[in-house]
């Protein structure tokens, strides 16, 4: 802007009828200043070009990382209901039909009863898991917004970089037509990217306020946000994810593998004794073991998906 200010001030203060051999040394001096002034800004712009594409691939990590962390938190949710559903449905229906089919054996009704505490207590294990739907909603609700302000981010400052090259070329050539009304027109075009420029600035100056919170201490941040039903313990075991750091969920696991083994084995059982005794009993009995096995395959899972190391990650 300053060099179109002073080419201006030159070109209209020079006189026309000016030698042609005294107007070389200052056209050429002009040709390299354009040149330079060129390459200036076309080094900037593609700078420019650069950040933005960087920003926009930063951007999507982030939402990447934000929909695996849901899609863990939704699959936690899904597994524990599945199953409560399988323990407090499913199998008391298989275990009230059993009790009828075996009501003259008393051994064989006491082993339901105790199938259907252990039951009982499973659920009642994971009816103390943490339930994750308001956080997830959350991590719904901000990947939206991030893709949704960076889309038009990015799309701005596409726009922006490509005017600015624009303009550049538009000044190149009113200086190579030595054009006083293109040059004026690019010059106030120049002052408008200017104030675009800082307004951009101004922007991102004010989302870097709003996020430093988050920035300077993304720990504390996070266990500021964190909902009430979800225990400080917890929050902790995810952040810090150290191996020294016991499970929060530990004992509810070890409770819902120890009560299954023991309910495998004593169905293990009644298929073994009862069933030549009550064939009518195998249908409620083999779907009590398949409701067993899924419910296995399902701790599994949820083993997995409780452990800290994949949403630390």
């Amino acid at each position: 802007l300053l060099f179109l200010i002073v080419y201006l001030i030159c070109l209209c203060c020079c006189k026309r009828d000016q030698d042609p051999e005294t107007k070389r040394p200052h056209s050429c001096f002009v040709t390299w200043m354009a040149v330079t002034a060129g390459l200036i800004c076309c080094a900037a712009v593609g700078i420019g070009f650069y950040g933005n594409s960087e920003t926009n691939d930063g951007v999507f990590q982030l939402l990447y990382a934000l929909d695996h962390a849901n899609q863990t938190l939704t699959g936690i949710d899904s597994l524990v209901a599945s199953t409560t559903l399988q323990m407090e449905g499913e199998l008391e229906q298989h275990l009230a039909r059993l009790n009828e089919l075996l009501a003259s054996r008393g051994d064989y009704v006491q082993t339901l009863k105790f199938t259907q505490q252990l039951a009982s207590s499973i659920a009642l294990q994971l009816q103390g898991l943490p339930a994750w739907r308001g956080v997830s909603a959350d991590l719904t609700e901000l990947s939206g917004q991030v893709a949704y302000v960076e889309y038009y981010r990015w799309l701005a400052y596409l726009l922006f970089f490509i005017l600015v090259l624009t303009v550049c070329l538009l000044a190149c050539l009113g200086l190579a037509k030595h054009s006083r009304c293109l040059l004026v027109m690019m010059l106030c075009c120049g002052l408008l990217m200017l104030v675009l420029t800082w307004a951009s600035l101004a922007v991102d100056t004010a989302a870097a306020v709003g996020t430093s919170d988050f920035c300077v201490a993304p720990d504390k941040f996070i266990m500021n946000q964190t909902d009430d039903e979800i225990s400080a313990e917890v929050v902790h075991y995810y952040l810090y994810c150290d191996q020294s750091l016991s499970s929060p969920f530990q004992q509810a696991l070890t409770v819902f593998q120890r009560s299954l083994t023991t309910m495998q084995i004593q169905i293990q059982g009644l298929i073994q004794y009862a069933l030549p005794l009550f064939p009518t009993a195998e249908k409620d009995l083999l779907g009590v073991q398949q409701l067993l096995n899924s419910s296995e395959s399902s701790l599994h899972q949820l083993t997995a998906l409780l452990d800290c190391r994949g949403l630390h990650k």
